[in-house]
């Protein structure tokens, strides 16, 4: 236990936003593992559609502090290049 009760309160605050963002970033991980799937398998359709969403989650987890801007605006623009390239000789 901890001399101040603000300690204990903003102990019980930490723990409470670190599962938030490990729930966040989680959530994004499995976004990017979808998309990197539907590309490996040369699905165009369901690669784009995971595209959508993983820029989604990224925005999101922008949003809420979870991820730094840089590090989403990378993530976004090498993960579109990847679609790009993949599927240039498809069109």
């Amino acid at each position: 236990m901890s001399v101040h009760s603000s300690a204990d309160k903003r102990h019980a605050q930490s723990l409470v936003r670190r599962m938030r963002n490990r729930r966040v970033k989680s959530q994004v991980h499995t976004s990017a593992r979808k998309f990197l799937e539907a590309i490996k398998a040369k699905d165009q359709a369901a690669a784009a559609e995971c595209l959508k969403n993983l820029q989604a989650e990224l925005d999101s987890a922008k949003s809420k502090g979870v991820a730094k801007a840089n590090a989403v605006s990378r993530k976004k623009s090498r993960m579109s290049r990847l679609f790009n390239k993949t599927f240039a000789k498809a069109e």
